[in-house]
């Protein structure tokens, strides 16, 4: 049977977020007053490693809606992250299971986003194999509808796999070369650095496509509705590349469920053209870039984030020594 591994905090509880109480009350008054009417009900999200306001409220009226709120002083990064979010949603292709946004709101020195709040939950993990179908069953429309994305999604100028391969996805060549301190890394990696620095060096001429990709594929940003639907959230780094660099992110997580990965990656139209070493190579940068942030230390922000970016690099490392026929030496 194969090892199963859960991430040492579940993902619906990663996040530390201000509540809709926390939130000034001229902000709150500027939401509802767009909303039309009082907010009677609010939940937060629980999932996620951003300090922004993000949930769902519903109004006095019946009205039920998704909002997200950043700080414009504060927190800019992640307000120019929420404006660009509401910007991709409103013009991805029709017919995708994605929350799209209703409006946005600049208010009380904050940006706010407002999306149609879907009825659904995060997955668990391990994965339950319906949960994790419907999921890859979605991901395949949503592949196949930005093979050749349309021009209003062009037009945003969104970046490249390719460029942020080689700008952010090539630590195991930084540590071959002595460029970077070697980290606490698991032991099968310790003398494979040159093997690990060759595969994730591919990715760049892989990446560099014209369809577009969702960029952040995890289980953290799908839900499930009561009808069995998985829908795709939080899309804010879209960029061009291969589909199945998005396919090999998501199913680390289906690995660590025991399930067989392989033949899920190698039979998805997601990865139709994938070449022969794609998942290897897209395994090796991974990994690399989640257990160099790991070894940066904590963020006072996200206080769960270390953690998970050490368990998702030792995941993806252990299913890419485990495709290579690496052990420990």
């Amino acid at each position: 049977m194969a090892t199963i591994s859960v991430p040492p905090r579940p993902y619906d509880a990663t996040a530390v977020r201000p509540g809709w109480a926390d939130l000034p009350a001229e902000l709150r008054a500027a939401i509802s007053a767009r909303l039309g009417a009082r907010v009677n009900w609010a939940s937060t999200a629980g999932g996620g490693f951003t300090q922004g306001f993000a949930g769902v409220l519903q109004t006095v009226a019946g009205d039920r809606v998704f909002v997200k709120a950043a700080s414009l002083v504060d927190q800019r990064h992640l307000s120019d992250w929420y404006a660009r979010e509401a910007a991709i949603t409103a013009v991805l292709p029709a017919g995708l299971a994605v929350a799209r946004p209703r409006w946005t709101l600049t208010a009380a020195g904050y940006h706010v986003i407002c999306l149609d709040a879907i009825d659904g939950r995060m997955p668990g993990l391990p994965w339950r194999p319906a949960e994790l179908a419907a999921t890859l069953d979605t991901y395949a429309t949503v592949a196949a509808a930005l093979r050749q994305p349309p021009g209003e999604l062009v037009a945003l100028g969104v970046p490249r796999l390719a460029d942020l391969a080689r700008a952010d996805l090539a630590w195991w060549a930084e540590l071959a070369a002595g460029r970077e301190t070697l980290p606490e890394v698991p032991a099968v990696a310790r003398h494979r650095l040159a093997d690990l620095a060759a595969l994730e060096s591919r990715l760049p001429g892989y990446a560099d496509l014209p369809s577009m990709i969702h960029g952040d594929l995890r289980v953290d940003n799908v839900l499930v509705d009561p009808a069995g639907l998985a829908w795709l959230c939080d899309w804010t780094w879209l960029s061009f590349g291969p589909p199945w660099f998005d396919l090999a992110s998501l199913l680390i997580t289906a690995y660590a469920s025991g399930l067989d990965a392989d033949a899920l990656f190698a039979t998805h139209l997601a990865a139709r053209d994938a070449p022969p070493d794609g998942l290897d190579a897209a395994l090796a940068a991974l990994s690399g870039y989640w257990l160099i942030r790991a070894a940066a230390g904590p963020d006072s922000g996200a206080p769960h984030a270390q953690a998970h970016q050490r368990w998702s690099g030792e995941t993806a490392l252990g299913w890419l020594a485990e495709r290579q026929h690496w052990t420990p030496t």
